[in-house]
């Protein structure tokens, strides 16, 4: 099942028009503040009539402007995940829960309730009301109860906005659960880059009310050009297998052929994981490094240069274990001659690597 939308609007001095498809699995909106990704959602969930384009899930029309379909919002199936959870004070989780059954098509059994709170981990907090829990269990009722509506997609509007980082840290596992097993596409909007590499399937990059480029999300970060929220913030995504844990606190990860080492991190041996590595952790040799304290050293050859605005520049480097970028100055480039083509090695601390940037692929 795909979301496709393709929408033209015209706002006092801002213009959307966008076009793009959401398959299953997480699609985030991603750009800075004022590039229209809540617009977008909005008009998918029926809140915003687009001047003219057409929205549908796989062949149901929710939208069609030059037919004159515009299905109102409660006829839509959708899903809806605010930045506040909006649940009943007065209700209990279990009662908060079962009001989203009242809008389903059909009414969810038993087996629904018990598969969404076991995903969500809601199994102890069902007595409990609003007021009892954290910021966290607030936001994994909300995702419940959006999911036993039985939407055929979900909307999530900067969900974790209002949330500390210790509550983002809480309720990002289960998002990477909703991604891989509610079966559906979701429509995800984020400025945040860890967010949207940690969750992403495919990404959808917004700027001005236009879309600037979209793709897996993989694909997307390997770019050295796609920095939407300045180069600081660039960095490739790899996917890596767990190999082993070890007693001093590292794991060990196989990355293609390669094998890396990070802070210790969950999983069996096995799992799947994606790291994320930051441009700004890598360094470059030219020569094989020796006497390093960096346990983490991939060959490569430089496939792209781009340079920043300022002193800074950004080298796209295809390695055993894949893309990784790295920034350096402008003044190493030079000095290091790198240049497509280049061969030469990337050097990764491994407590560079935060455990932020490391989550269960899909």
């Amino acid at each position: 099942m795909t979301l496709s939308v393709k929408i033209s609007h015209d706002f006092n001095g801002f213009t959307l028009d966008v076009g793009f498809d959401a398959p299953q699995g997480l699609t985030v909106l991603f750009g800075r503040s004022g590039s229209g990704k809540s617009s977008v959602v909005k008009a998918v969930a029926g809140l915003l009539r687009p001047d003219a384009g057409r929205i549908a899930i796989a062949e149901r029309v929710l939208f069609d402007s030059a037919r004159g379909v515009n299905l109102p919002v409660h006829r839509r199936r959708i899903g809806y995940i605010f930045q506040e959870p909006r649940l009943f004070p007065h209700l209990s989780v279990r009662r908060n829960l079962t009001y989203g059954r009242a809008f389903a098509p059909r009414k969810s059994d038993a087996a629904d309730f018990d598969r969404v709170t076991e995903m969500q981990g809601l199994g102890p907090l069902l007595t409990r009301r609003p007021g009892a829990l954290s910021g966290g269990e607030q936001a994994r009722v909300s995702i419940g109860r959006a999911l036993l509506s039985s939407p055929e997609i979900l909307l999530a509007d900067e969900p974790l906005a209002a949330l500390d980082e210790a509550r983002k840290a809480e309720i990002l596992p289960y998002f990477e659960r909703l991604r891989d097993e509610a079966g559906i596409p979701i429509l995800y909007v984020s400025h945040s880059v860890q967010e949207v590499a940690r969750l992403a399937t495919t990404v959808v990059a917004l700027e001005h009310g236009r879309v600037t480029r979209t793709g897996p999300a993989l694909d997307i970060f390997a770019d050295p050009a796609f920095t939407p929220t300045g180069i600081r913030d660039a960095g490739a995504l790899i996917e890596a297998t767990i190999l082993s844990h070890h007693a001093d606190g590292l794991t060990e990860v196989a990355a293609g052929p390669a094998r890396l080492h990070l802070p210790a991190t969950e999983g069996a041996p096995g799992s799947p994981l994606r790291l994320r590595i930051a441009a700004q952790d890598v360094i470059l040799s030219r020569e094989e490094p020796k006497g390093l304290s960096a346990l983490n050293i991939l060959p490569g050859t430089v496939t792209a240069v781009r340079l920043g605005d300022g002193p800074g520049a950004l080298v796209s480097l295809a390695t055993p274990a894949g893309t990784i970028l790295a920034r350096i100055t402008r003044r190493s480039l030079a000095a290091m001659a790198l240049a497509e083509g280049t061969p030469c090695h990337a050097i990764i601390k491994s407590v560079a690597i935060a455990p932020r940037d490391v989550t269960g692929a899909h």
